[in-house]
């Protein structure tokens, strides 16, 4: 019997589902609505993150809210493609969801250990 990578295809769908679920609105509030509706110095808040991004914690929690999100997505546009019925090789459409997201997620732990 062949083994198949859909049970961690799955797992890593459902992690990046329930992120973008409970913490993703809240990112969002705290990242891109707050500073702007707050009267704080825009100076103040780029040193708070760029202190997150300096803690190795700080570093993980910023790259999972990247590639799980990223898995969850690039999984569901996967099987959106399938249920069309796009007529292309299936290793050709798993290499570029599952590969691109794994290239991406590469970049981005590379990018964060620059920091």
């Amino acid at each position: 019997m062949r083994r198949s990578h859909e049970p961690i295809a799955w797992s890593l769908f459902g992690a990046g589902g329930m992120l973008l679920a409970f913490i993703g609105p809240g990112l969002v509030l705290a990242t891109a609505l707050l500073p702007w509706l707050a009267a704080h110095d825009p100076v103040a808040t780029h040193a708070a993150v760029g202190a997150l991004l300096a803690h190795p914690l700080g570093k993980l929690l910023v790259l999972a809210c990247v590639v799980l999100p990223l898995f969850h997505t690039l999984h569901r546009i996967y099987h959106s493609l399938h249920d069309l019925h796009l007529r292309a090789p299936r290793r050709l459409m798993q290499l570029l969801c599952y590969g691109g997201a794994t290239l991406l997620s590469g970049v981005t732990a590379w990018w964060l250990l620059l920091i």
